[in-house]
């Protein structure tokens, strides 16, 4: 448009002259076909903007899922994980176990650091105790999980799982758990981390001389309640892993009542 202006105005001055009625409605006809080119490139350019943005945004998109790890991802760990259950249980639970309770301990020591420490604890200043991380660890492999395995195994055996959960099979299961099971398991506890610990078998009889009673009071605050959803919700070869997650929050309650 500029241009045809430009043109038409030095056109005019050569000539010295106005222009004539002819030359004036050419030149109208020129602007009016120059702005009406020009409007017609207009929505070109504004879809092509809107259209540009929307490619922006897809990708911009597709990057960000590319961050988050894909839920397929999360499928395939877990039907793999059924898979090692199916063809070795015992190692599969007792390798999660391990690894379950380590973690637990730690992010027990992680708690410990961060709350204030009483007169006589200095958890800060020693820092992480690796050590109490892999005697959790080795006791959920070697003790925890085998013993759980083949205690399931057992109770199922003689009392069967019931398609219903709120049944009187269920509450049995919960019963011989809880105030048989449970006592015998926590003096095998004692025992195995006592002597983990170095302790000797006075120092760990005088332990549970101790603390045994108020122990298992505290523990079935939780675990009666937890045993009663996993014997009547959980498959049986997902009840030794649900054991493992309970374990892990217990580790957290005990480190922040003890603090």
């Amino acid at each position: 448009f500029l241009l045809l202006t430009n043109l038409m105005y030095h056109s005019n001055q050569r000539r010295k002259m106005h222009p004539s009625s002819k030359s004036m409605t050419r030149n109208l006809l020129l602007l009016v076909l120059a702005c009406r080119t020009a409007n017609s490139f207009r929505p070109v350019v504004q879809s092509s903007k809107i259209l540009n943005s929307e490619i922006y945004r897809h990708h911009t998109a597709r990057r960000t899922v590319n961050h988050v790890v894909p839920p397929d991802a999360i499928v395939d760990f877990w039907t793999s994980y059924n898979q090692a259950l199916e063809t070795d249980p015992l190692l599969t639970k007792s390798v999660t176990a391990g690894v379950i309770l380590g973690s637990a301990d730690l992010a027990g020591q992680a708690i410990e650091s961060k709350l204030p420490a009483g007169d006589d604890n200095d958890a800060d200043a020693k820092g992480v105790d690796f050590g109490r991380t892999l005697r959790f660890g080795f006791f959920g492999l070697v003790l925890q999980a085998p013993w759980n395995h083949f205690y399931y195994l057992l109770l199922d055996g003689a009392l069967p799982p019931t398609e219903d959960p709120f049944t009187s099979t269920t509450a049995i299961k919960v019963a011989i758990d809880q105030f048989v099971q449970a006592p015998i398991f926590t003096v095998l506890i004692f025992g195995f981390l006592g002597f983990l610990e170095g302790k000797t078998y006075e120092s760990i009889k005088q332990q549970l001389e101790n603390d045994y009673a108020d122990t298992m009071v505290a523990n079935w605050k939780l675990w009666v309640p937890a045993t009663a959803v996993n014997i009547a919700f959980c498959p049986p070869v997902l009840r030794v892993l649900f054991l493992n997650c309970v374990f892990f929050l217990l580790v957290h309650f005990s480190v922040t009542e003890t603090q």
